[in-house]
Protein backbone atom coordinates (compact mmCIF):
# COMPACT_ATOMS: atom_id res chain seq x y z
CA UNK A 1 0.00 0.00 0.00
CA UNK A 2 1.30 3.42 -1.16
CA UNK A 3 -0.33 4.68 1.76
CA UNK A 4 2.75 3.35 4.01
CA UNK A 5 5.52 5.84 2.64
CA UNK A 6 3.68 8.79 3.17
CA UNK A 7 3.06 8.64 6.36
CA UNK A 8 6.55 6.30 7.81
CA UNK A 9 8.99 8.12 8.88
CA UNK A 10 10.23 12.16 9.62
CA UNK A 11 13.40 10.70 9.42
CA UNK A 12 15.91 13.31 9.26
CA UNK A 13 13.55 16.26 10.05
CA UNK A 14 14.79 17.37 13.53
CA UNK A 15 18.53 17.27 12.31
CA UNK A 16 17.51 20.66 10.66
CA UNK A 17 20.19 23.50 11.95
CA UNK A 18 22.50 21.70 13.35
CA UNK A 19 25.92 23.02 13.21
CA UNK A 20 28.14 20.94 10.45
CA UNK A 21 31.74 19.80 11.69
CA UNK A 22 34.31 18.77 9.53
CA UNK A 23 35.12 15.58 8.53
CA UNK A 24 38.71 15.72 9.20
CA UNK A 25 38.12 16.74 12.79
CA UNK A 26 38.30 12.74 14.31
CA UNK A 27 34.50 12.64 15.03
CA UNK A 28 35.51 9.36 16.57
CA UNK A 29 36.47 11.08 19.82
CA UNK A 30 32.65 11.97 19.64
CA UNK A 31 31.58 8.52 19.89
CA UNK A 32 31.54 8.72 23.76
CA UNK A 33 30.31 5.23 23.80
CA UNK A 34 33.46 3.42 22.15
CA UNK A 35 35.47 3.87 25.05
CA UNK A 36 33.16 2.90 28.35
CA UNK A 37 31.99 -0.46 26.02
CA UNK A 38 35.81 -0.92 25.51
CA UNK A 39 35.47 -1.55 22.12
CA UNK A 40 38.92 -1.99 21.01
CA UNK A 41 38.89 -4.56 23.16
CA UNK A 42 35.82 -6.43 21.83
CA UNK A 43 37.49 -6.41 18.42
CA UNK A 44 40.42 -8.52 19.32
CA UNK A 45 37.96 -10.73 20.09
CA UNK A 46 34.96 -9.97 17.32
CA UNK A 47 34.70 -7.32 14.76
CA UNK A 48 31.37 -8.81 12.93
CA UNK A 49 33.41 -10.44 10.26
CA UNK A 50 31.10 -13.17 8.35
CA UNK A 51 28.18 -11.42 9.71
CA UNK A 52 25.78 -9.37 6.87
CA UNK A 53 23.33 -6.78 7.98
CA UNK A 54 20.22 -6.08 5.73
CA UNK A 55 19.96 -1.88 6.22
CA UNK A 56 16.48 -0.76 5.58
CA UNK A 57 16.93 2.85 5.30
CA UNK A 58 16.62 6.25 2.99
CA UNK A 59 19.50 4.29 0.77
CA UNK A 60 23.07 3.76 1.47
CA UNK A 61 25.97 6.29 0.07
CA UNK A 62 29.01 3.22 -0.30
CA UNK A 63 31.63 5.89 -1.00
CA UNK A 64 31.86 7.79 2.07
CA UNK A 65 35.40 7.27 3.64
CA UNK A 66 33.77 5.33 6.01
CA UNK A 67 31.68 2.76 4.11
CA UNK A 68 33.98 2.23 1.24
CA UNK A 69 34.49 -1.61 1.11
CA UNK A 70 31.62 -2.45 3.41
CA UNK A 71 28.68 -1.88 1.73
CA UNK A 72 27.77 -4.85 -0.84
CA UNK A 73 26.24 -3.45 -3.15
CA UNK A 74 25.76 -6.56 -5.63
CA UNK A 75 23.83 -8.18 -3.04
CA UNK A 76 20.07 -6.16 -2.93
CA UNK A 77 17.61 -8.21 -4.22
CA UNK A 78 17.18 -7.06 -7.87
CA UNK A 79 13.40 -6.44 -7.16
CA UNK A 80 14.34 -3.95 -4.23
CA UNK A 81 17.26 -2.56 -5.67
CA UNK A 82 16.14 0.60 -7.08
CA UNK A 83 18.92 3.04 -6.22
CA UNK A 84 19.65 1.45 -3.16
CA UNK A 85 23.06 3.34 -3.00
CA UNK A 86 21.06 6.68 -3.27
CA UNK A 87 20.51 7.72 -0.09
CA UNK A 88 17.87 10.87 0.06
CA UNK A 89 18.26 12.02 3.50
CA UNK A 90 21.78 11.23 4.55
CA UNK A 91 20.19 8.66 7.47
CA UNK A 92 21.04 5.70 6.46
CA UNK A 93 24.02 6.20 5.57
CA UNK A 94 24.56 7.20 9.21
CA UNK A 95 23.04 4.00 10.38
CA UNK A 96 25.38 1.62 8.19
CA UNK A 97 28.41 4.04 9.43
CA UNK A 98 27.56 3.42 13.51
CA UNK A 99 26.94 -0.76 12.10
CA UNK A 100 30.18 -1.24 9.91
CA UNK A 101 32.00 1.83 9.39
CA UNK A 102 35.87 1.52 9.65
CA UNK A 103 36.54 4.69 10.79
CA UNK A 104 38.66 5.69 8.09
CA UNK A 105 39.72 9.53 7.85
CA UNK A 106 38.37 10.21 11.48
CA UNK A 107 35.03 9.41 10.27
CA UNK A 108 32.50 7.15 12.30
CA UNK A 109 33.33 3.95 13.18
CA UNK A 110 31.08 1.14 13.31
CA UNK A 111 30.70 -1.09 16.32
CA UNK A 112 31.03 -3.92 14.23
CA UNK A 113 33.63 -2.72 11.50
CA UNK A 114 33.78 -6.61 10.35
CA UNK A 115 30.32 -6.56 9.34
CA UNK A 116 29.22 -5.70 6.10
CA UNK A 117 26.39 -3.69 5.12
CA UNK A 118 23.24 -4.90 2.49
CA UNK A 119 21.70 -1.51 1.33
CA UNK A 120 17.89 -1.12 0.84
CA UNK A 121 16.49 2.11 -0.32
CA UNK A 122 12.26 2.05 0.94
CA UNK A 123 9.97 4.80 0.53
CA UNK A 124 9.68 7.11 3.80
CA UNK A 125 9.02 10.17 4.57
CA UNK A 126 11.71 12.68 2.26
CA UNK A 127 11.50 11.02 -0.34
CA UNK A 128 11.70 13.33 -3.44
CA UNK A 129 10.77 13.23 -7.15
CA UNK A 130 7.29 12.85 -6.91
CA UNK A 131 4.81 10.17 -7.91
CA UNK A 132 6.81 8.49 -10.59
CA UNK A 133 9.96 8.29 -7.65
CA UNK A 134 7.87 6.69 -5.38
CA UNK A 135 5.95 4.24 -7.58
CA UNK A 136 9.44 2.62 -8.28
CA UNK A 137 11.20 2.99 -4.70
CA UNK A 138 10.23 -0.21 -2.51
CA UNK A 139 7.79 0.21 0.07
CA UNK A 140 9.10 -1.05 3.62
CA UNK A 141 7.14 -4.29 3.49
CA UNK A 142 8.55 -5.29 0.10
CA UNK A 143 12.28 -4.53 1.12
CA UNK A 144 11.99 -6.95 4.31
CA UNK A 145 10.26 -9.78 2.44
CA UNK A 146 12.97 -9.51 0.22
CA UNK A 147 15.85 -9.48 2.86
CA UNK A 148 14.31 -12.38 4.44
CA UNK A 149 15.44 -14.53 1.21
CA UNK A 150 19.16 -13.73 1.48
CA UNK A 151 21.81 -14.54 3.65
CA UNK A 152 21.34 -11.78 5.90
CA UNK A 153 21.51 -12.79 9.48
CA UNK A 154 20.02 -8.87 10.81
CA UNK A 155 17.73 -6.84 9.85
CA UNK A 156 18.16 -3.18 10.76
CA UNK A 157 14.93 -0.97 10.53
CA UNK A 158 15.70 2.47 11.82
CA UNK A 159 12.34 4.11 11.04
CA UNK A 160 8.62 3.65 12.32
CA UNK A 161 5.08 4.43 11.67
CA UNK A 162 2.26 5.45 14.43
CA UNK A 163 0.01 2.61 12.65
CA UNK A 164 0.40 -1.17 12.49
CA UNK A 165 0.29 -1.86 8.86
CA UNK A 166 -0.90 -5.19 8.15
CA UNK A 167 1.36 -6.09 5.34
CA UNK A 168 4.43 -5.09 7.26
CA UNK A 169 3.70 -7.05 10.08
CA UNK A 170 2.97 -9.66 7.98
CA UNK A 171 6.92 -9.27 6.33
CA UNK A 172 7.92 -8.88 9.97
CA UNK A 173 6.39 -12.58 10.50
CA UNK A 174 8.03 -13.67 6.94
CA UNK A 175 11.41 -12.38 8.45
CA UNK A 176 11.18 -14.17 11.78
CA UNK A 177 10.20 -17.62 10.18
CA UNK A 178 13.56 -17.47 8.54
CA UNK A 179 15.48 -16.94 11.69
CA UNK A 180 16.41 -13.44 11.31
CA UNK A 181 17.08 -11.16 14.09
CA UNK A 182 14.73 -8.04 13.56
CA UNK A 183 15.76 -4.55 15.10
CA UNK A 184 13.99 -1.44 14.98
CA UNK A 185 13.84 1.92 16.72
CA UNK A 186 10.99 2.28 19.36
CA UNK A 187 10.16 5.93 18.33
CA UNK A 188 11.40 9.73 19.44
CA UNK A 189 7.75 10.28 20.46
CA UNK A 190 9.42 10.99 23.95
CA UNK A 191 8.57 9.39 27.60
CA UNK A 192 5.02 9.17 28.94
CA UNK A 193 3.27 7.38 31.01
CA UNK A 194 1.74 5.56 28.47
CA UNK A 195 2.89 3.20 25.58
CA UNK A 196 3.78 5.09 22.34
CA UNK A 197 6.09 2.50 20.72
CA UNK A 198 5.97 3.44 16.95
CA UNK A 199 6.23 0.33 14.52
CA UNK A 200 7.96 -1.96 13.70
CA UNK A 201 9.02 -2.16 16.93
CA UNK A 202 5.90 -2.80 18.01
CA UNK A 203 5.21 -5.85 16.11
CA UNK A 204 6.07 -9.16 17.95
CA UNK A 205 9.47 -10.72 16.85
CA UNK A 206 10.97 -7.20 16.58
CA UNK A 207 13.54 -5.93 19.04
CA UNK A 208 12.48 -2.35 19.83
CA UNK A 209 15.54 -0.31 21.28
CA UNK A 210 15.30 2.45 22.99
CA UNK A 211 18.22 5.79 23.43
CA UNK A 212 20.55 6.26 25.92
CA UNK A 213 22.62 9.41 26.26
CA UNK A 214 26.25 10.35 27.40
CA UNK A 215 25.27 10.25 31.04
CA UNK A 216 23.57 6.78 30.34
CA UNK A 217 20.26 8.52 30.82
CA UNK A 218 17.39 7.05 29.03
CA UNK A 219 16.87 10.17 26.26
CA UNK A 220 14.25 12.40 27.02
CA UNK A 221 12.81 11.42 23.34
CA UNK A 222 12.61 7.89 23.47
CA UNK A 223 9.37 6.63 23.34
CA UNK A 224 8.44 4.49 26.06
CA UNK A 225 5.83 0.89 26.33
CA UNK A 226 5.55 -2.99 26.38
CA UNK A 227 7.92 -3.07 23.10
CA UNK A 228 11.21 -1.51 24.78
CA UNK A 229 13.58 -4.76 24.83
CA UNK A 230 16.80 -3.14 25.02
CA UNK A 231 18.62 0.24 24.88
CA UNK A 232 21.85 1.61 23.55
CA UNK A 233 23.75 5.14 22.76
CA UNK A 234 21.35 7.10 20.42
CA UNK A 235 22.31 10.76 21.33
CA UNK A 236 25.21 12.99 21.76
CA UNK A 237 27.65 12.17 18.34
CA UNK A 238 27.64 13.56 14.68
CA UNK A 239 25.71 11.78 11.87
CA UNK A 240 24.96 12.99 7.97
CA UNK A 241 22.29 15.37 8.10
CA UNK A 242 22.14 15.96 4.22
CA UNK A 243 22.99 14.26 0.92
CA UNK A 244 26.15 16.30 0.22
CA UNK A 245 28.30 13.82 2.37
CA UNK A 246 31.26 16.76 2.62
CA UNK A 247 30.65 17.05 6.21
CA UNK A 248 28.94 15.40 9.83
CA UNK A 249 25.90 17.53 12.05
CA UNK A 250 26.93 17.17 15.85
CA UNK A 251 24.28 15.71 18.06
CA UNK A 252 22.49 13.76 15.22
CA UNK A 253 19.98 12.17 17.77
CA UNK A 254 17.49 9.39 17.79
CA UNK A 255 16.35 5.69 19.14
CA UNK A 256 17.41 5.25 14.84
CA UNK A 257 21.03 4.98 15.90
CA UNK A 258 20.39 3.40 19.10
CA UNK A 259 18.93 0.56 17.11
CA UNK A 260 22.02 0.30 14.54
CA UNK A 261 24.54 0.10 17.20
CA UNK A 262 22.36 -2.80 19.03
CA UNK A 263 22.56 -4.28 15.36
CA UNK A 264 26.33 -3.75 15.52
CA UNK A 265 26.39 -5.49 18.89
CA UNK A 266 24.48 -8.26 17.49
CA UNK A 267 26.92 -8.69 14.73
CA UNK A 268 29.53 -9.36 17.19
CA UNK A 269 27.80 -11.80 19.25
CA UNK A 270 26.72 -13.37 16.14
CA UNK A 271 30.60 -13.38 14.11
CA UNK A 272 32.01 -14.83 17.56
CA UNK A 273 29.28 -17.78 17.26
CA UNK A 274 28.43 -18.36 14.13
CA UNK A 275 26.61 -21.60 14.64
CA UNK A 276 23.82 -19.60 17.19
CA UNK A 277 20.62 -19.09 16.64
CA UNK A 278 18.44 -15.43 16.72
CA UNK A 279 16.96 -17.05 20.19
CA UNK A 280 20.88 -17.73 20.89
CA UNK A 281 21.94 -14.07 20.00
CA UNK A 282 18.77 -12.47 21.10
CA UNK A 283 19.23 -14.45 24.56
CA UNK A 284 22.94 -13.06 24.81
CA UNK A 285 22.26 -9.78 24.74
CA UNK A 286 19.32 -9.33 26.88
CA UNK A 287 21.25 -11.54 29.76
CA UNK A 288 24.19 -9.31 29.68
CA UNK A 289 22.30 -6.01 29.43
CA UNK A 290 23.13 -4.12 32.41
CA UNK A 291 20.01 -3.51 34.65
CA UNK A 292 19.43 -3.93 38.85
CA UNK A 293 15.52 -4.66 38.69
CA UNK A 294 14.66 -8.55 37.73
CA UNK A 295 15.19 -9.59 34.13
CA UNK A 296 11.15 -10.91 34.31
CA UNK A 297 10.24 -7.19 34.55
CA UNK A 298 11.47 -4.84 32.42
CA UNK A 299 11.52 -1.55 32.32
CA UNK A 300 9.00 0.51 30.04
CA UNK A 301 12.34 3.31 29.48
CA UNK A 302 15.29 0.84 29.34
CA UNK A 303 13.56 -2.80 28.54
CA UNK A 304 16.24 -5.58 29.94
CA UNK A 305 18.72 -2.79 30.03
CA UNK A 306 21.46 -1.48 28.39
CA UNK A 307 23.44 -3.80 26.03
CA UNK A 308 26.94 -4.61 26.71
CA UNK A 309 28.12 -7.29 24.11
CA UNK A 310 31.70 -7.32 25.70
CA UNK A 311 30.11 -9.73 28.37
CA UNK A 312 29.48 -11.99 25.70
CA UNK A 313 32.61 -11.85 23.67
CA UNK A 314 35.41 -12.13 26.84
CA UNK A 315 33.86 -15.07 27.59
CA UNK A 316 34.92 -18.10 25.31
CA UNK A 317 32.66 -20.45 26.97
CA UNK A 318 29.41 -18.08 26.92
CA UNK A 319 26.36 -20.22 27.53
CA UNK A 320 23.68 -18.98 25.33
CA UNK A 321 20.66 -21.46 26.00
CA UNK A 322 18.66 -23.29 23.88
CA UNK A 323 18.95 -22.95 19.98
CA UNK A 324 15.30 -23.52 19.76
CA UNK A 325 13.50 -21.72 22.57
CA UNK A 326 12.31 -17.98 21.76
CA UNK A 327 13.57 -15.59 25.18
CA UNK A 328 10.68 -13.24 24.22
CA UNK A 329 8.30 -15.89 23.43
CA UNK A 330 5.78 -14.83 26.46
CA UNK A 331 6.01 -11.03 24.87
CA UNK A 332 5.75 -12.52 21.15
CA UNK A 333 2.53 -14.28 22.22
CA UNK A 334 4.27 -16.92 20.33
CA UNK A 335 7.21 -19.84 19.40
CA UNK A 336 7.86 -18.18 15.91
CA UNK A 337 11.69 -18.26 16.53
CA UNK A 338 12.01 -21.71 18.09
CA UNK A 339 10.63 -22.87 14.49
CA UNK A 340 12.50 -21.15 12.72
CA UNK A 341 15.90 -22.30 10.98
CA UNK A 342 17.65 -23.70 13.45
CA UNK A 343 21.16 -22.22 12.75
CA UNK A 344 21.59 -19.50 10.25
CA UNK A 345 23.65 -20.18 7.42
CA UNK A 346 26.75 -17.86 7.11
CA UNK A 347 28.07 -17.08 3.93
CA UNK A 348 31.77 -16.02 5.18
CA UNK A 349 34.01 -17.54 7.13
CA UNK A 350 34.21 -15.72 11.04
CA UNK A 351 36.86 -15.88 13.49
CA UNK A 352 36.14 -18.87 15.61
CA UNK A 353 33.43 -20.88 16.12
CA UNK A 354 32.15 -20.61 19.02
CA UNK A 355 9.87 -21.00 14.52
CA UNK A 356 5.45 -21.24 12.59
CA UNK A 357 4.08 -17.53 12.68
CA UNK A 358 0.20 -17.45 14.64
CA UNK A 359 -1.94 -16.15 12.44
CA UNK A 360 -3.12 -13.75 14.94
CA UNK A 361 -0.66 -12.81 17.01
CA UNK A 362 -1.25 -10.03 19.45
CA UNK A 363 -0.13 -6.72 19.01
CA UNK A 364 3.47 -5.90 20.80
CA UNK A 365 2.07 -3.21 22.61
CA UNK A 366 -0.51 -0.17 21.62
CA UNK A 367 -0.71 2.07 18.09
CA UNK A 368 1.43 4.88 18.94
CA UNK A 369 4.02 7.65 18.11
CA UNK A 370 6.32 7.59 14.97
CA UNK A 371 10.54 6.18 15.22
CA UNK A 372 12.15 8.41 13.60
CA UNK A 373 15.64 9.08 13.18
CA UNK A 374 16.42 11.57 14.86
CA UNK A 375 15.34 14.42 17.31
CA UNK A 376 16.48 17.21 18.77
CA UNK A 377 18.68 16.42 21.86
CA UNK A 378 16.59 17.67 25.04
CA UNK A 379 17.46 17.51 28.35
CA UNK A 380 17.30 14.31 30.42
CA UNK A 381 18.57 14.87 33.53
CA UNK A 382 15.23 13.88 35.01
CA UNK A 383 13.58 10.98 36.48
CA UNK A 384 14.30 8.29 33.82
CA UNK A 385 18.59 7.78 34.61
CA UNK A 386 19.93 4.51 33.45
CA UNK A 387 23.66 4.77 34.75
CA UNK A 388 25.46 1.52 33.79
CA UNK A 389 29.39 0.57 34.12
CA UNK A 390 29.23 -0.81 30.49
CA UNK A 391 32.45 -2.42 30.66
CA UNK A 392 31.24 -4.31 33.90
CA UNK A 393 28.06 -5.71 35.28
CA UNK A 394 26.78 -3.11 37.95
CA UNK A 395 23.85 -1.49 36.72
CA UNK A 396 21.39 1.23 38.43
CA UNK A 397 17.64 2.39 37.15
CA UNK A 398 17.09 5.76 39.12
CA UNK A 399 13.64 6.33 38.77
CA UNK A 400 12.02 8.55 41.76
CA UNK A 401 14.43 7.35 43.90
CA UNK A 402 13.69 3.77 43.24
CA UNK A 403 14.18 0.95 40.37
CA UNK A 404 10.94 -0.61 41.10
CA UNK A 405 8.88 2.45 40.00
CA UNK A 406 9.47 2.18 36.37
CA UNK A 407 9.40 -1.80 36.22
CA UNK A 408 6.40 -3.12 34.64
CA UNK A 409 4.97 -6.65 33.63
CA UNK A 410 4.75 -7.39 30.00
CA UNK A 411 1.78 -8.29 28.91
CA UNK A 412 1.89 -11.14 25.32
CA UNK A 413 2.27 -8.78 22.41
Amino acid sequence: MRAVGAVVGALAAATVGLAPSAVADDVQAKQWYLGPMQAEQMWKASTGKGVKVALIDTGVNANTPSLKGQVLTGETPASVAYRSTVDYEGHGTTMAELIAGTGAGGSLKGLAPGAKIVPYRVELKGLKGGAAEKKKTPEPAEAIRAAADTDAKIINMSFGNAAPFPEVEEAIKYAASKGKLLIAAVGNKGRSSGDNIGYPAGFPYVVGVASADKSLTVSKFSSSGNSVDLSAPGQGFPGWCDTNFRSYCDDVNGTSSAAAIASGAAALIWSAHPDWTVNQVTRALIDTAGRTWAKNNPSKYAGYGFIRPRLVLENADYEAGSAHVDPLRAENGGDLLAKSTASSASSSSAPSPSASIPSQAPEKGSTGGTSAAGSSAESSNDNSTLWVVLGAVAAVLVVGGGGVAVARARRAR
